[in-house]
């Protein structure tokens, strides 16, 4: 085995040498799964297509030779997103390949995609089956594509998705060079993305010298030390690297966030203020509008007989089933020539719309259920299809139920800018708290992650049905998957523009610019729209990437800091030397083993999740000065029927860049019943008037978690 201060995916699936002295640890090989432009015009790197002077887009470079690394499904190197032309030499400090396959696919790098790797013996260890067309960093899935071009794709002009909605796609760091490194494969076991493949992925780009690493995967959170995507990141933090990683999709259920380690930024997914929308007409004069990609378009300009999807049902299949449009559960003699009005369940949007085909539909309304509410997606479906609202599903089925002959058309697709209230969460974000460390806040920012255009594999169709026999370079996908990559196309151009800053540098400058409120200016929704959302959904805030390039103030992170965070959570020697990568690990001091003292982890986020009712606690943060000299004064908001707080010292007066100072908040509660199992949010903001350093607060007083928010 190799030298142990590198880490290698055979630590983790080679158990029978979990005795030999060069093994720093063994743990069971995890899957993973895949969380699957006009977003940087909603984020005011541009406007209408223009970029100020003033831009970050524009200080940054483009974030010129920075070099992005992807963990996905690999890339489609024809695509013009990764076109090298007008780009110059690969800078010199690259060292990665791009690797050899076991049969010519035509897979070649370039001057923009610079490198590409596979990594699959974990996945095959895993019972993975890889044929020898498979043994090749192409993307034969389109989330790769999709995800490296969101973070870094060219400015790619009349891009569009089946023919529609036609305009320039961009990615967040254009002029980056990018590195595909190729780990997730077809699902076995329910995934395909094996945490021995990722560590050694996580082992290349470090070697390869990458600055910034994009992971749009995850899996069940789990002990750190037993989570290969986090002693990966761990390592690439270590040497410079920013990792972003996707929140995972498993919302709205509290305590569902994934990629929970403090040294990465874990993104959550919001919306834009664009939609593809189209509408859904009923002959009684009802106009409803909705989201809609549908290429095909009904035959005529007429009204088409409309019928609940139930009431096309097999006489073998439940109520339930057929109105979720299930398979084998629509009755072709009921549904032709119709249009159906399926609700939102279990089985995919393009299922759906493929099952009422198949019955002989001519087209689906597809009516959101209570939970879903206001969410509603664009889907490139292989019939005229629109999805609606739960307020205006609703109306279709009463008007359905009311009348004798119900009747309806769908409009065409069309784009449509300026959408308010924008943003609002993604009801599929996974939410927070934090269950593995509950006073580490997580997730950390959102960013846009629904119905996001973004190049893609023409190798496959754009909904993944075997059916669907049409292919189209770029796609509409929405997931925390399409949120993560935003992110790090920012931290491409911060890490272009600040190469001094620390990754713990860039976290809080992403986390303390980041905006609570929507485009009306009222607190930030969930996908109701009806409850506000919290900081357990949207975790610092929606990003904003003028304002991180210039945050003032930075809480900011040694490895150290990180090392006994670790040391605090009771790790023992072994543990450590996983983090650490060497038989002489960091020594934990003695003080550090009271789990009082994660609260005092330098983190730009304040969680304190078993505040005790009968005594007040302080915690301890610093901050450093990255901006002009200031003097910056603290502001504490929290419920006072609640809680009295103050802090010490209120003003903090900075001379020089890198000067650091500390500073203590004190919080006491008043009122215990308030406090009953459930979290109490406020923000504590530190602001010279041209800076706001502005900090999360979540607080609860319980001993066991419960998660209810």
């Amino acid at each position: 085995m190799e030298n142990p201060t590198q880490m290698h995916a055979e630590y983790v699936f080679r158990k029978h040498n979990a005795g030999h002295p060069n093994v720093i640890s063994v743990f069971l090989n995890k899957a993973r799964k895949l969380h699957t432009t006009h977003s940087w015009d909603f984020m005011r790197l541009e406007k209408n297509g223009i970029v100020h002077r003033s831009s970050l887009w524009k200080k940054a470079e483009f974030g010129q030779d920075i070099i992005i690394a992807n963990l996905d499904t690999g890339a489609w190197p024809e695509s013009k997103s990764f076109s090298d032309k007008g780009f110059g030499p690969v800078p010199s400090r690259w060292k990665g390949i791009c690797q050899k396959e076991h049969i010519d696919t035509g897979f070649v790098c370039n001057k923009k995609l610079i490198g590409a790797r596979y990594f699959n013996k974990g996945y095959i260890v895993k019972g993975g089956k890889i044929t020898a067309s498979m043994n090749t960093p192409r993307d034969y899935n389109g989330h790769g594509s999709h995800t490296l071009s969101t973070a870094a794709g060219n400015i790619v002009h009349g891009a569009s998705v089946l023919g529609l909605v036609n305009g320039t796609a961009k990615g967040g760091s254009p002029r980056a060079r990018v590195a595909a490194y190729k780990v997730c494969w077809p699902p076995v076991h329910g995934s395909g993305c094996m945490d021995a493949d990722i560590l050694k992925a996580f082992d290349a780009a470090i070697h390869d010298g990458v600055d910034v690493i994009t992971v749009s995967l995850g899996g069940k959170p789990s002990d750190y030390f037993d989570d290969g995507l986090a002693i990966g990141s761990f390592h690439a933090v270590k040497n410079g690297i920013v990792v972003v990683t996707s929140a995972g999709n498993r919302g709205p259920e509290p305590g569902t966030v994934t990629n929970v380690a403090p040294w990465i930024i874990t993104v959550a997914a919001s919306t834009l203020d664009r939609s593809f929308h189209a509408s859904a007409e009923m002959q009684n004069g009802l106009v409803l509008k909705g989201a809609s990609l549908s290429k095909p378009t009904l035959p005529e300009e007429k009204f088409h007989p409309l019928i609940s999807a139930a009431q096309a049902k097999t006489a073998n299949a439940s109520v339930d089933d057929a109105l979720r449009c299930k398979k084998g559960t629509l009755d072709p003699k009921k549904a032709s020539g119709k249009i159906l009005a399926c609700l939102r369940g279990e089985n995919t949007f393009i299922d759906k719309g493929h099952q009422a085909a198949l019955a002989g539909a001519v087209g689906m309304i597809l009516c959101n259920n209570e939970t879903t509410g206001n969410e509603i997606f664009a889907v490139p479906q292989v019939l005229p299809a629109i999805n609606i609202n739960y307020t205006d599903g609703v109306r279709v089925f009463d008007y359905i139920a009311a009348s004798k002959d119900p009747r309806a058309y769908i409009t065409g697709p069309e784009t449509t800018l300026n959408i308010k209230p924008a943003p609002f969460m993604g009801v599929f974000s996974s939410v927070g708290p934090n269950t593995i460390t509950p006073q580490i806040l997580k997730p950390d920012i959102t960013a846009p992650g629904v119905d996001i255009i973004a190049a893609y594999s023409e190798a496959v169709n754009p909904t993944g049905e075997d059916y669907d026999k049409r292919k189209s370079p770029f796609n509409v996908l929405s997931g925390t998957s399409m949120a993560c990559p935003h992110v790090a196309g920012v931290v491409g151009l911060l890490k272009s523009l600040h190469p001094d800053w620390s990754p713990a540098a860039i976290r809080s400058a992403i986390m303390t610019t980041g905006r609570t409120r929507d485009n009306t200016f009222h607190p930030m929704r969930d996908a109701t729209e009806t409850d506000k959302a919290t900081p357990f959904n949207y975790g610092a805030g929606h990003l904003r990437p003028n304002q991180a390039m210039n945050p003032g103030l930075v809480y900011d992170l040694t490895l150290n800091d990180y090392y006994d965070f670790l040391c605090t959570l009771g790790y023992n020697q072994k543990n450590m030397t996983l983090f650490s990568g060497t038989k002489s690990p960091h020594r934990c001091p003695k003080h550090q083993q009271s789990l009082n003292h994660l609260l005092n982890f330098n983190n730009p986020a304040i969680t304190i999740p078993n505040i005790s009712p009968s005594s007040p606690i302080t915690i301890t943060r610093r901050l450093k000065n990255v901006g002009s000299p200031g003097r910056y004064t603290a502001r504490i908001r929290l419920p006072t029927r609640v809680f009295s707080a103050y802090v010490n010292p209120t003003v903090l007066e900075f001379d020089h860049v890198g000067q650091e100072k500390t500073f203590n908040l004190t919080i006491e509660v008043k009122d215990a019943n308030e406090l009953q199992d459930t979290y109490i949010f406020g923000e504590l903001r530190w602001t010279d008037q041209v800076h706001y350093v502005r900090s999360p607060i979540a607080i609860a007083s319980m001993s066991d978690i419960s998660y209810k928010t």
